[in-house]
């Protein structure tokens, strides 16, 4: 049931994909096993009229028959086939980009969670190394064509012998017995050396990012990178050689049984033709038909089995898949309100945080207020939660307990497209794409709002690079996929981030170390510049630079997950024992020196 239940998800999520496909499948299912059944009684009619009567006109009539049948079948396969080709294409890409916009639209939660992130790996490694879809497209086709193909043949072996059927039954009971052992081998196999192939994986891919070549050259990285996957690689091929040798004495068995099929139905049906020893004796024609329905049975019945064993098989190695494909998705997992206007105040209520399987707690019954327009700085040391707090506002997590309020409701009470309309972020990990500059501004490529976006450059003190720029702003980003791309500093790419992130016109903005890539003098510019680039949203922003707190209304002082202070910069100066007053003035005599 548990498979049946897979075997039905996967067909739902095929369909949707593309009907046609579907389709194809089943018509090519019927085109073979109507094209074996045709060649296997056809034949019949031409050896008994070649040796009996041999009429022209019979001889023409059976023999045009043939030919014609065969023309059609091979025709309409052939065409099917070629379709099913760029269909196979079509669907595992339509597979791949599925699992895409799955991990895009999954909890984010999930995706910084090992277990899941194990999960996702092991999703993709069975979509894009296994072709597990693929293979398991190709496998219930299979089944399906020699279901029918076995059916027919049956009819006719029955009107021989149930005993030959009830030999090969068993004969063929066995082989698929070996390979059946043999696919629960290969499937343990394959998924026991997933994390040393990842490992492989991992060293092997570092030889081709780019982004660390400086460093490889510098410290002269590349033999150590090259042991390393040396290593990986013997040891993979360590397994494989066990592998190898265990599919030899498998597949060895495997082949002698199916050989004596062959023998075990040439021999009975021979013995029909020359004697009565099993029955009456039948003509050259009936003989013909019986051995060629006797080995088409041995090998569909072995077909359909095999095919049974790879479904099973399959499904194991989409078992991640299918699991990843169920993880509920963050547009799910919301309310029914609509957010409409502006931000009127923000309200954190014992709110605490625990990521998922640990104990350890990030947040401890974090509470504060924000009113509309303010400008909040959020100072901590290292690992205070200063930005695990905004992914909750952001919801990106979930509170472990306590609750965050704008607006008088409960963040999660609001829809979830609606809700992320009002926030804009930059966080210090943010991440600019191979489009132009304006698309990565709008994130839009049908955008026609060139002025505003000039206007956000001309703000964040872009414009002469801009205007250095042969295309200008319509230049695209990297050099990675456009040979004529643009590279930028650290401090360049934050800029276009902060850009990006007041285009968005969105009443709440938070910048979660907006200047860590910036000098000082470039920093002060993005701070003394701040509140005409905000106006009158509200703002939030983490930064280790204290200078950041002076232009904000009110300073949140987090340490261990708990709220330490909450007040403005000059109140908090006065408390010569807090640690906002021992940060600043760490910070203030680096500068001085």
């Amino acid at each position: 049931m548990k498979n049946y239940n897979k075997i039905r998800l996967f067909f739902s999520l095929s369909w949707k994909i593309s009907p046609t496909y579907i389709l194809l499948l089943i018509a090519n299912t019927f085109l073979g096993s109507g094209q074996i059944l045709v060649n296997i009684i056809l034949p019949k009619f031409l050896i008994d009229e070649l040796i009996g009567k041999q009429q022209i006109n019979a001889l023409i009539l059976w023999g045009s028959l043939i030919v014609s049948s065969n023309l059609l079948f091979s025709f309409l396969n052939k065409t099917i086939s070629k379709l099913l080709d760029v269909k196979n294409i079509y669907m595992q890409e339509k597979m791949n980009e599925a699992m895409a916009e799955k991990i895009m639209k999954v909890e984010y939660s999930y995706l910084e969670t090992p277990f899941y992130l194990d999960l996702k790996e092991r999703a993709v490694f069975a979509s894009v190394n296994q072709q597990a879809m693929a293979t398991m497209i190709s496998s219930l086709a299979s089944c399906l064509k020699n279901l029918f193909t076995i059916m027919g043949l049956l009819v006719i072996m029955f009107t021989l012998s149930w005993i030959l059927v009830l030999l090969l039954v068993v004969s063929i009971g066995l082989s698929i017995l070996i390979y059946s052992s043999f696919m629960k081998y290969q499937m343990n196999f394959f998924q026991e050396i997933i994390p040393v192939n990842r490992k492989y994986g991992y060293y092997l891919n570092l030889g081709f990012n780019d982004a660390i070549q400086k460093d490889i050259r510098l410290y002269h990285m590349n033999k150590m990178l090259t042991d390393r996957v040396t290593l990986y690689n013997k040891e993979i091929n360590t397994w494989f050689c066990s592998y190898y040798k265990k599919q030899g004495k498998y597949l060895g068995l495997y082949q002698v049984i199916n050989d004596l099929q062959a023998a075990l139905a040439y021999g009975y049906v021979g013995l029909r033709v020359i004697s009565g020893l099993f029955g009456k004796r039948i003509g050259l024609g009936s003989f013909t038909m019986y051995v060629s329905s006797a080995i088409s049975f041995s090998q569909s019945t072995m077909e359909f089995g095999n095919s049974l064993i790879t479904i099973a098989q399959t499904l194991g190695y989409l078992d991640p898949f299918m699991e990843f494909m169920s993880l509920p998705e963050e547009e799910m997992q919301t309310g029914k309100v609509p957010f409409s206007g502006d931000i009127d105040e923000i309200i954190f209520d014992q709110v605490s945080f625990q990521y998922p399987g640990s104990d350890k707690t990030i947040l401890d019954h974090i509470s504060f207020h924000i009113k509309k327009g303010e400008k909040i700085s959020i100072v901590g040391l290292n690992g205070a939660g200063k930005t695990t707090l905004i992914k909750l506002l952001c919801r990106l997590y979930h509170p472990t307990d306590g609750r965050i309020y704008i607006n008088g409701h409960d963040i999660f009470d609001y829809d979830h497209k609606s809700y992320m309309e009002k926030i804009a972020a930059v966080f210090q990990d943010f991440k600019l794409f191979a489009f132009s500059i304006e698309e990565n501004i709008t994130c839009d490529e049908q955008s026609k709002d060139l002025a505003t976006a000039m206007e956000l450059i001309d703000e964040v003190g872009l414009t002469e690079k801009i205007a250095g720029l042969p295309a200008g702003i319509s230049s695209m980003f990297g050099k990675a996929y456009d040979p004529s791309g643009i590279e930028m500093s650290g401090g360049e790419g934050q800029k276009v981030a902060i850009a990006r992130a007041l285009y968005k016109k969105a009443p709440l903005i938070i910048l979660d170390e907006p200047t860590s890539a910036l000098d000082p003098l470039a920093e002060a510019e993005i701070y003394e510049n701040f509140n005409n680039l905000v106006g009158e949203k509200t703002a939030i922003y983490i930064s280790h630079r204290m200078s950041s707190s002076v232009f904000c209304d009110k300073i949140l002082i987090i340490n261990n997950g708990k709220v330490m202070d909450y007040d403005s910069h000059s109140n908090l100066m006065t408390k010569k024992d807090s640690l906002y007053y021992k940060l600043f003035q760490s910070q203030a005599l680096n500068y001085q020196s």
